[in-house]
């Protein structure tokens, strides 16, 4: 007969010892970096997760059918080149001349393992986001682990690696393209690597490529020509198709070279099978239309969400982000009204993303953009924690 292993249960997930504020035995506090999604599996009343920020429609049901599929032949090993899903992602970020660009695609275990990898391939040197101060903390977790100084967005002493996350998370602040490129051009010093995370910009309309670095690959060849700046690409993209659990990420090198460094030293066949074919499906036309939806529902249930919340709070609390994200982040500006609005979201089963773990935000929370009825849950547990 087994021992039980201390706190986990009988089919094996660990049980949750918190004060109903956070999950603390879920993470390595000293040697990981706190991400929500994590408490929705000790919920006996699970509704909906809004701690994370992926698609409101949830997985796409051609693309998850084909990774099931997948599993009936994952007595082999998946294709060491990546193929064809590498093809049809390169496809779907430039379909009208993909060919340029395949060579310096390279997919990933998630973008964890691209920051990862760029962060190790990068010059000796300091760490420094930009321009805001609150960011995405994949990035500084990677730099501080490689032991690299981490210097503040403002901070005059130029840096080796520069990260940029735009549109921001959890901040919701976007720079369009122009913008973008101006702000690289003005504070990245020569010779150094920025990496920018463009994983929730493809939210941003059915011509989001047209305002994405994607669509300037002159600009980018420019900039490693003239002044020696790399800059990298990143997309998480298990976030625009709700498919966290598969791992899918992407980064586009500057040039061909780069990304042949990268490859050397990725740990080979770092995305599995169900994954590869999710991919490849999800970037076809068989789920153009989910795409379609996601364009046209996301922005409708945003904006129902931010009016809700503005009637609750009466006036008392801050709504950040850009209409076209799938999220939006709260200033509750009361550290025990934001600790409260987890406890309460959490005991209803739609738990949310506390501000003070990991982000230092001790009066904010971010909540995903969620269908309507969901939303009325999170609604109604909320009710009271503002004084009219």
């Amino acid at each position: 007969m087994l021992t039980p292993i201390p706190n986990v249960t009988a089919n094996g997930t660990k049980k949750e010892v918190t004060n109903g504020t956070s999950t603390k035995t879920l993470w390595d506090t000293k040697t990981q970096q706190y991400h929500g999604g994590q408490e929705w599996q000790f919920l006996d009343n699970f509704i909906e997760d809004f701690s994370v920020t992926t698609n409101g429609l949830g997985t796409p049901r051609k693309a998850l059918q084909a990774a099931r599929d997948a599993l009936e032949v994952c007595h082999h090993y998946p294709p060491a080149d990546q193929e064809p899903a590498k093809t049809y992602l390169a496809n779907f970020l430039w379909p009208e001349d993909y060919q340029d660009v395949h060579s310096r695609l390279l997919l990933g275990n998630g973008a964890s393992e691209l920051i990862d990898l760029v962060t190790r391939a990068a010059p000796e040197g300091p760490w420094k986001p930009g321009p805001w101060k609150i960011q995405y903390k994949e990035y500084e977790r990677s730099a501080i682990a490689l032991g690299r100084t981490v210097l503040r967005p403002d901070h005059p002493t130029s840096a080796a690696l520069t990260c940029i996350v735009n549109p921001n998370n959890p901040t919701g602040d976007y720079m369009p393209i122009e913008e973008l490129k101006s702000y690289i051009e003005t504070t990245v010093a020569d010779n150094t690597v920025v990496m920018v995370d463009e994983s929730m910009q493809p939210w941003h309309s059915p011509e989001f490529r047209h305002d994405s670095l994607i669509s300037q690959s002159e600009w980018l060849k420019n900039m490693f020509n003239t002044r020696g700046i790399a800059v990298f690409i990143m997309h998480s993209w298990t976030k625009l198709w709700s498919c966290t659990g598969l791992r899918l990420g992407s980064v586009v090198c500057p040039t061909v070279d780069h990304c042949i460094k990268l490859k050397k030293v990725q740990v080979p066949w770092s995305v599995n099978l169900p994954a590869l074919k999710f991919l490849e499906v999800v970037t076809s036309d068989e789920e153009k239309d989910y795409l379609d939806e996601t364009w046209a529902v996301t922005s409708e249930w945003r904006a129902s969400l931010v009016e809700r919340l503005e009637e609750l709070c009466n006036g008392q609390w801050e709504i950040h982000g850009k209409p076209f994200l799938s999220w939006v982040w709260i200033d509750m500006k009361d550290a025990r009204v934001a600790a409260d609005a987890v406890t309460l979201a959490k005991r209803a089963g739609v738990p949310v993303r506390a501000g003070v773990h990991g982000y230092a935000c001790d009066t904010c929370v971010r909540a995903a953009v969620r269908k309507p009825e969901q939303v009325d849950v999170l609604v109604q547990a909320w009710k009271g924690l503002v004084d009219v």
